[in-house]
């Protein structure tokens, strides 16, 4: 599908007591280290189906790793307001420290710290379609953690492996091959890492409810994003998911976020479309949206186009 790059988000939240739990079938938790290829496509083609959402285990990301990863991404958000303004990202770039505060969304109660495995991307610098300029992406770290940078490549590295992994065999679930293999999340898919805290939910409309996505210790939590659903033509669902406040702990996660490359021009699996089931989405160039995405959280809070419903095709 062209060439990937990809970004993750350590966070760490505090949050109001648990809202009420819906009691179903839990999420999903797939062995990737299952040696039966069909049954392990089996297995992820019906999660990506019933779900949206679901977890790994065994899969190849040390827990040592992760520990290193937790350590230093408290180190950071215990620093002063004052240092960690100084990674503060802005509206032409998406990278380093926020807290929610330019997006006006008192719901989001949360510190973020964002990096892109692949640093110096170019992107669009906005959504119009006339406007050829971009605006290059560059990482910011903290010079007061010196392992700090270290440690979240590493990290990167491997998640993004997985994910490429993860990449192959979800579309083997579909019956096709998406060319070289390479809120709702506007990537491909996340993966994440989180701690003990429970506070994950999956929006669920056939139980009328929020299901919890429970800690597995070892696991990683998979979730599809817009763009697979896109792919898939809607036969997959991009999971609607949120996480509820705890006042007594706070909790950290670390996603790992997959994008396109910023020039992929984005639409429906063609092997998907057919006389009996056409396309459901229009294309539209991932730049471009992810542009309006970034300025729309700093201005244009319900701008059009940020939103894959915006593309999708009326019956």
């Amino acid at each position: 599908m062209g060439d990937i790059y990809s970004d993750y988000i350590l966070s760490t939240e505090h949050r109001p007591n648990f809202s009420t739990f819906v009691e179903v079938d839990e999420i999903p938790i797939i062995d990737l280290s299952e040696t039966s290829q069909e049954n392990l496509i089996s297995k992820i083609g019906k999660a990506c189906e019933k779900w949206g959402f679901f977890q790994v285990i065994n899969h190849g990301v040390p827990s040592d790793l992760i520990i290193k990863v937790e350590n230093e991404a408290k180190k950071f958000f215990e620093l002063s307001m004052e240092e960690k303004k100084k990674l503060k990202r802005d509206v032409f770039n998406a990278t380093g420290y926020h807290d929610g505060e330019h997006t006006k969304k008192t719901r989001d109660w949360k510190e973020v710290f964002d990096f892109l495995v692949k640093d110096g991307v170019q992107i669009p610098s906005s959504d119009d379609p006339h406007d050829s300029g971009l605006c290059t992406q560059t990482n910011h770290w903290p010079q007061c953690l010196p392992h700090f940078r270290e440690i979240m490549e590493e990290y990167g590295g491997k998640l993004e492996k997985l994910s490429y992994k993860l990449l192959e065999l979800i579309p083997l679930s579909l019956s096709l091959a998406l060319g070289n293999g390479p809120h709702k999340d506007p990537c491909i898919l996340t993966v994440v890492a989180q701690d003990d805290t429970r506070g994950l939910q999956v929006k669920k409309n056939s139980v009328g409810g929020w299901v919890p996505v429970k800690p597995i210790p070892g696991a990683l939590v998979v979730n599809l994003g817009d763009i697979l659903e896109v792919w898939s033509n809607d036969k997959y669902d991009s999971a609607e998911h949120r996480v509820v406040v705890n006042s007594q702990k706070e909790r950290f996660s670390y996603p790992f976020f997959l994008f396109p490359g910023p020039h992929i021009m984005v639409k429906p699996a063609e092997e998907l479309v057919s006389d009996q089931n056409p396309a459901k989405y229009k294309r539209y160039n991932f730049g471009k949206y992810y542009a309006n995405r970034t300025h729309a959280d700093f201005c244009k809070q319900d701008a059009e186009g940020k939103e894959i419903h915006h593309f999708k095709i009326s019956d």
